[in-house]
């Protein structure tokens, strides 16, 4: 059977700042994150992932992320950070990501003005060779902030793992009155391992920081519940939304660049052609010298 056929211009509605494509499940926009966030509904957002360029000098399609100086990149990040936290509910949780040496800006100003549950590390397996005059960065910071410390969603039920003390190592408690096994279930701490998303992966797009499925989906789960609204205001390759749809939360995702923009319409379903052509996964095959693929 046929899948139904979806053209973007079918979906997209006015928008005086980008554009806007709405979908039964979800909406994209394309603009400016923080011109677009400051136009969405105050109070309206349950779960914010925020993956904004790290000011490290990547290119994403015709960007590179490069400031004149770690201040203005800081005070960048001020200006949709302002603009994000409107959004926000009452209740609602933020995760904010950037490079590790410019997290402790966003540290600092983000505690000011809500309460930074946890300071995450994600951590990865290296591609190959490390640098060769100090310790390779094999890790990156994410900040788990609330609005509110004493009303906010933590599903933990949603996000156990293995314990290793009871579940692998079968360890007894000897101080409970009657000796029983550890506990074989915990909630992670805020140590996170998931690999990168490599070529040839599955959920593979061409982007230069690309975050794992995994990882949005243990945050999805833990902070938001099925019907909330997920806002992703740098989606690149619109993981958070295709996570969160998955998940039967509702997507919001802004992006500024159109090749990720159709990324993402793909990959959250809103459409299926673009301009008369077909929207296609990435081709993850590759030739070998003899011309074979595999």
């Amino acid at each position: 059977m046929n899948e139904p056929t979806v053209n973007a211009t079918d979906i997209e509605k006015p928008c005086s700042f980008g554009r806007h494509f709405v979908g039964d499940e979800g909406e994209i926009y394309q603009g400016d994150a923080a011109e677009i966030l400051r136009q969405l509904p105050p109070d309206s957002v349950d779960l914010l992932f925020a993956d904004p360029p790290y000011n490290i000098g990547k290119r994403f399609a015709n960007f590179i992320d490069k400031w004149p100086s770690e201040a203005a990149y800081a005070d960048w990040c001020a200006t949709w950070l302002e603009a994000a936290l409107r959004a926000l509910k009452p209740n609602g949780s933020m995760y904010v990501m950037t490079s590790t040496q410019a997290m402790p800006y966003l540290d600092i100003w983000l505690r000011d003005r809500v309460t930074v549950k946890s300071r995450i590390v994600w951590h990865y397996d290296s591609s190959g060779v490390q640098a060769k005059s100090h310790f390779g960065s094999l890790y990156e910071p994410i900040l788990h902030c609330v609005a509110n410390a004493k009303n906010y969603t933590f599903n933990a039920e949603a996000i156990m793992v293995d314990a290793k003390t009871g579940s692998k190592r079968k360890l007894i408690d000897y101080r409970k009155k009657v000796p029983t096994v550890y506990n074989s279930k915990k909630v992670p701490g805020n140590a996170w391992y998931f690999p990168r998303v490599r070529y040839r992966m599955p959920e593979y797009e061409k982007h230069p920081s690309q975050k794992p499925e995994a990882l949005l989906e243990r945050v999805i789960l833990a902070s938001s519940n099925s019907g909330d609204v997920v806002l992703d205001p740098f989606s690149g390759t619109f993981t958070t939304c295709a996570v969160a749809r998955r998940l039967q939360r509702r997507f919001i995702g802004i992006e500024l660049q159109q090749p990720y923009v159709e990324v993402g319409l793909r990959r959250t379903g809103l459409a299926t052609h673009v301009g008369g052509e077909k929207l296609t996964a990435p081709n993850k095959s590759y030739k070998r010298k003899n011309g074979k693929g595999t």
